[in-house]
């Protein structure tokens, strides 16, 4: 590092520029796919009911964080739209075509991705209130200050991704520390694998590995997260000992980093939360260049620009430093209507066993003598001999929020409605859905099962070839129609 110029990060520029594009490629992707059945003008949540309700008044309006559809109405064709050409920005970033121009441009890229993204999370409500919306709002307004490809990236930038992967391993491993016993008595990966919101493909064999092997897994991500990100700012020192390896102490910790994501990735699907740690804590992987007289400058006006961010983050950090080490430390939390400088962890607690909403439906008249088939849904558990599929780091809303029901203590009103949905055979809604045992035709009825699932045992699988066993069948809500 030189001073203003982190000229040995190049390489971490060029992935994090173009990571956290292609994420946010696949975000607007989602949002594109499932925002309208979810949200839209005839969602199970509408957004315009909430504009409508925080446009009422000055107070209601201050509890809303900033997005477009304030000041433009709402429409699903203008939530297309958006979609569509902040695609079109991150697909361009991808390539890299915007790094080529003065470093303006990429910012101004950039900030189109982290505005459009905030607009439609703002008002996307229980399903947009995951902690990797935040993180992907954080990073993406980082990454505008990274520069251009003919200079290298700010030191002020690259070492505020540290913080942002501080934040995220740190407060990660704080959580766990601070929440359930299982992860102070090692036992916790015991059950996540089988208990996880969406397993994937890999995840039946990672629950079948011996407890030595699940209590080696919680010692190494207590060391990841709660050891290892100190690390990463080890390559400062080379501002005043640049003859110590400073800079291959910072890569060895990001890489620690990324092979404990890479683990997370193979056996769980958890949206583009891993990946995005994965993209951001390539900022501390150095690459050294031979000799200073190939190190380009960074043009004075971008030093002060990138300064200024510097300082501003450094008097929003203070909330989000001080949560790390406070009693009662909130999990995915903002500080500011900005949503920068947040607080992120996840999974304070595991759960021991799998309980699952099964919706079924008839077509016959008599619910009480009915022929009762299920919906299956893309993600979550129902076909008992079907393995998960990979989907990560795509983002299934609906299948993550039914993963959610059975750890409240009443149905939500989008249930409710999704149920209502399902009555009158909604092409959009049964779109989000694996299959519809009606072909498009009207159920007369249809109601919820609640099943405790776990994973085959190698035994059981070899015997019927199931991947899931289910048991503990009971009747949660009972057969609804509609007009009835």
């Amino acid at each position: 590092m030189d001073g203003f110029a982190a000229v040995e990060f190049g390489f971490a520029r060029e992935v994090l520029q173009r990571g956290i594009a292609a994420l946010y490629l696949v975000a607007f992707l989602s949002t594109l796919n499932q925002f309208r059945p979810l949200l839209g003008e005839r969602g199970l949540l509408p957004a315009p009911d909430l504009l409508a309700w925080a446009t009422s008044s000055r107070s209601r309006r201050r509890m809303l964080r900033p997005t477009l559809f304030t000041r433009l109405r709402y429409t699903d064709r203008r939530l297309v739209a958006l979609c569509w050409a902040d695609m079109a920005i991150a697909a361009l970033l991808v390539i890299g075509l915007p790094q080529l121009a003065p470093p303006w441009v990429p910012m101004i890229c950039f900030l189109l991705l982290w505005g459009g993204y905030m607009s439609i999370a703002s008002i996307g409500q229980t399903f947009y209130s995951f902690g990797w919306e935040m993180l992907l709002l954080e990073a993406g307004f980082l990454a505008a200050f990274l520069g251009s490809a003919d200079q290298p990236p700010p030191t002020v930038v690259i070492v505020l991704f540290w913080w942002l992967v501080f934040r995220l391993e740190f407060g990660a491993g704080m959580i766990k520390i601070r929440g359930g016993r299982e992860w102070r008595d090692l036992t916790a990966l015991m059950y996540h694998h089988e208990t996880q919101p969406m397993p994937g493909p890999l995840s039946r064999q990672a629950h079948l590995l011996p407890n030595w092997f699940h209590r080696g897994e919680v010692i190494g991500s207590h060391f990841a997260q709660l050891i290892v990100p100190f690390f990463l700012f080890a390559p400062l020192g080379a501002l005043w000992l640049p003859e110590l390896p400073w800079l291959l102490i910072g890569s060895i910790a990001a890489t620690i980093i990324i092979l404990t994501q890479l683990w997370l990735v193979l056996t769980g699907n958890f949206a583009w939360l891993n990946w995005a740690t994965i993209v951001i804590a390539f900022s501390a992987v150095a690459l050294p260049i031979p000799s200073a007289a190939e190190r380009p400058g960074i043009p004075l006006y971008w030093i002060i620009v990138t300064s200024a961010i510097g300082i501003l983050y450094l008097v929003l950090s203070w909330p989000a430093l001080r949560n790390l080490f406070a009693h009662r430390q909130l999990m995915n939390a903002s500080f500011n209507r900005w949503q920068l400088a947040n607080a992120y962890g996840a999974f304070g607690t595991v759960t021991k066993q799998r309980i699952e909403f099964v919706v079924e439906g008839t077509a016959d008249a008599d619910p009480d003598a009915a022929d009762w088939r299920e919906y299956e849904f893309k993600g979550k558990p129902t076909d008992l001999r079907r393995v998960p599929r990979q989907f990560a780091p795509y983002h299934l809303r609906l299948d993550w929020l039914m993963w959610f029901l059975p750890l409240g203590h009443s149905l939500e009103d989008w249930f409710t409605m999704f149920l209502v949905r399902l009555l009158e055979a909604d092409p959009a809604t049964l779109r989000m859905l694996r299959r519809d045992p009606f072909e498009g035709e009207r159920p007369a009825w249809v109601r919820v099962v609640s099943y405790r699932y776990r994973f085959a045992t190698r035994a059981e699988h070899r015997e019927s070839g199931a991947v899931w066993v289910r048991d503990r069948r009971h009747v949660l809500v009972r057969p609804l129609g509609l007009g009835r």
